[in-house]
């Protein structure tokens, strides 16, 4: 049975009429601007922005579409990955009705979305080994079952999952297949962008936040179908990323050497804090890690944790959370910033 997105996209989407921004409303070159009720003399600093911002970005998609492979009209960009979650519950999933499901220990916004907007889901744990449960996933879905949320590198275990299985479950359901590689680029494993003209069901999720170093601009990217990402332009908000976010994210993307340099550093120093950490006595496992974090079970999280907190260092305690018990995360930082750590923890008393 061959993927329909009409047989997933709600109702009132489809008939949805969008919001016709003024700067949507006309083609081509113009010098004098009286359409959008903007302030015409300018702005109270040093670079003006009394104009709205290009409602579709396509100065930034065209640079992204350069580096990644892709097509500008196969890339959306949001406010964080967030936005771009937040739209696929509200375009394909209808409240009280539908579902999605997640594969804890997971990244923990595609619950919330879900519960924002009224969306039920249905948790299939990875296995033992973190890995995809196919047989739990097979057994969880349902006619109702509209999305399948898959994290790989996964947070908060770093690891990569295995391909073969993922592509098990894109060819096998009729809803929508989420990729989430926000931690891609630092991963053994290729990103499955090329995979989009093979799975029409394929939505990737990636992020400027972590290996760009751009957190502080929520810039978000989704990469689909022409016909997904139409519908994500559809429903966002007219004017979804400001123009100093787009500027800022297009000085960053034509600086990619240095970006590479830094994802170097990061591995190296994974590795380098890995090893250092597992010499002491109350760590008890550091989980493969393709992310720029690694997992480390220990013999008493919390005490470890808040430890740390009283010496002005701050990791996330994860003991609480499925398959995650003993564990904290910990993200890997400057040469510096590792020393110490490593030198705190010498000094814990277990």
């Amino acid at each position: 049975m061959k993927f329909d997105l009409n047989n997933i996209l709600r109702t009132n989407i489809k008939n949805l009429v969008p919001y016709s921004s003024a700067r949507d409303e006309f083609q081509g070159e113009a010098s004098v601007f009286l359409d959008a009720n903007e302030n015409s003399f300018g702005s109270p600093l040093d670079t003006p922005y009394n104009r709205y911002p290009d409602p579709l970005q396509y100065v930034v998609k065209k640079r992204l579409s350069e580096i990644k492979g892709v097509p500008p009209q196969n890339i959306f960009l949001g406010n964080g990955s967030d936005e771009a979650i937040d739209i696929l519950f509200r375009a394909f999933c209808r409240p009280g009705i539908d579902n999605v499901i997640t594969l804890p220990p997971t990244y923990g916004m595609y619950e919330v979305s879900a519960n924002i907007n009224d969306v039920a889901v249905k948790k299939v744990p990875l296995t033992v080994n973190y890995q995809l449960n196919l047989e739990g996933i097979a057994e969880a879905i349902d006619p109702n079952t509209k999305i399948i949320f898959i994290c790989s590198p996964n947070n908060p275990t770093a690891n990569s999952l295995y391909r073969e299985d993922i592509e098990t479950v894109l060819a096998n359901f009729q809803g929508l297949v989420v990729i989430d590689e926000a931690y891609i680029n630092y991963s053994k494993q290729k990103t499955f962008i090329q995979e989009l003209t093979e799975y029409s069901n394929l939505v990737i999720l990636q992020t400027l936040s972590k290996a760009w170093g751009l957190a502080g601009l929520r810039i978000g990217m989704a990469f689909a179908s022409e016909e997904i990402i139409g519908v994500f332009n559809k429903v966002k908000p007219p004017y979804n990323i400001n123009q100093a976010s787009q500027e800022l994210a297009l000085d960053a993307l034509n600086n990619v050497e240095k970006v590479n340099e830094w994802i170097r550093e990061t591995i190296q120093q994974r590795e380098t804090l890995s090893a250092q950490l597992m010499l002491m006595p109350f760590v008890e496992k550091i989980y493969p890690s393709d992310a720029n974090f690694i997992l480390v079970k220990t013999t008493n999280a919390r005490a470890i944790y808040e430890f740390l907190v009283q010496h002005g260092i701050i990791v996330r305690d994860r003991s609480k959370v499925i398959l995650c018990e003993g564990c904290l995360r910990i993200t890997i930082g400057t040469p510096e910033e590792n020393t110490i750590l490593s030198e705190t923890l010498k000094k814990f008393q277990d």
